[in-house]
């Protein structure tokens, strides 16, 4: 039996065969835990790996996800987030379900479920083997001489959205080497863009959840002229599971 990161008890025999994934970036940890053959259905937003799109059944989006489709799978585990998915859908779930819930709000946290999910699975190995590579590449990536930048990083539009100090993307954005004008805020606080009193040195406009274009570049550019653009990539500031080692990877090469 394990507990999940909310504390609930996920009672299922060990180690799980049927699986599905509710959560992106827990679709691609269970793919790099060698999981092909168990996992059995994602959502539409698991792009990672790109294959299984095609090879797995859809249950929908992240929030809505279709409830008779789960079902049909008859899954002995499925796996959500607190922040990612409809909690009621959730609890209808686990009324027929072992529902093992994350909730990832640094680091630790994401490491901490990385070893729950290699538990669960019968992967404990792999499970702590990659622990330990995100570990050594966090460290490397630390170890570099790096100037912190001041940063808005934003990931929604009209309203216009950055983030808070207690997410995990606020701690991912300063293993970048950024500081956020907005960590002292929390979770997803909005900014009026027409009462702005500091010019960060970096706008980073994430791919996801909203997708930046260059317009949207052009109009924060009027209300930020002194600060420079970048378009980022969301996954490698915002999953919290395999990718990390990718992310530290890039960021040590920038």
């Amino acid at each position: 039996m394990i507990t999940d990161q909310l504390g609930r008890k996920v009672n299922l025999n060990l180690p799980a065969k049927r699986i599905v994934s509710l959560v992106p970036s827990q679709t691609e940890l269970l793919f790099d835990l060698g999981l092909d053959e168990e996992v059995v259905g994602i959502t539409k937003f698991c792009i990672y790996p790109e294959h299984w799109l095609k090879e797995k059944i859809i249950v929908g989006g992240t929030k809505n996800f279709h409830l008779d489709r789960i079902k049909a799978l008859q899954p002995d585990l499925i796996i959500a987030n607190k922040e990612e998915n409809t909690k009621e859908l959730i609890e209808e779930l686990a009324l027929d379900y072992p529902v093992y819930i994350s909730d990832i709000n640094n680091i630790e946290d994401a490491l901490q479920m990385i070893a729950d999910v290699g538990k669960l699975t019968g992967k404990s190995t792999l499970a702590e083997d990659l622990i330990s590579d995100i570990k050594n590449s966090r460290n490397e990536l630390s170890s570099t001489n790096q100037t912190k930048k001041i940063c808005y990083y934003f990931i929604w539009k009209n309203p216009w959205l950055t983030v808070g100090g207690d997410t995990f993307i606020n701690t991912m954005i300063e293993e970048a080497g950024f500081i956020s004008l907005s960590k002292n805020q929390t979770r997803y606080p909005e900014i009026d863009l027409d009462n702005i009193d500091k010019q960060p040195d970096f706008l980073l406009l994430s791919s996801e959840p909203y997708p930046f274009k260059q317009e949207d570049a052009d109009f924060l550019q009027t209300k930020f002229p002194a600060s420079k653009i970048l378009f980022v990539d969301g996954t490698y500031f915002s999953w919290y599971g395999s990718r990390m080692i990718k992310a530290f990877e890039l960021w040590r090469k920038k």
